[in-house]
């Protein structure tokens, strides 16, 4: 049998059934583009951190020549505005919602809930009183 890999990018999977989301049909592991956007964010901070916090300490330092501090400050706008670990947006890694993060789980409240309710959360257990 001969693999080809353009044809294996034709293959739909189904995700699984999730609340505010009914069983559809999903092209890549992402939820939707704003999802897709905030992980290539995520990557460009991740590998620029190292050169950004260099560069930032040089920026900061009140000990060095204000000349060494511009360039610096030049520098720093070199870099994408993607890089910038500011424009990171926490978001529901099923559902792609902004709003009401859980974070441990990096999940939204809503889906977060949801799982608690029928243990498939390790660890979670419902409030009881009485």
């Amino acid at each position: 049998m001969n693999l080809n890999i353009s044809n294996l990018g034709k293959f739909i999977w189904k995700s699984q059934t999730v609340p505010g989301f009914g069983f559809q049909q999903v092209r890549n592991k992402w939820a939707n583009w704003l999802m897709i956007r905030d992980v290539k964010r995520r990557r460009m901070s991740a590998e620029h951190f190292l050169e950004r916090t260099r560069i930032n300490a040089l920026r900061k330092n009140n000990v060095l020549p204000p000349e060494i501090r511009e360039l610096a400050d030049k520098e720093i706008n070199k870099f994408e505005l993607n890089a910038t670990p500011m424009r990171i947006n926490n978001r529901c890694v099923i559902t792609s919602r902004p709003r009401g993060i859980v974070k441990e789980w990096r999940m939204s409240r809503i889906v977060w809930r949801h799982l608690a309710d029928y243990n498939k959360l390790s660890g979670v257990q419902r409030a009881m009183w009485g």
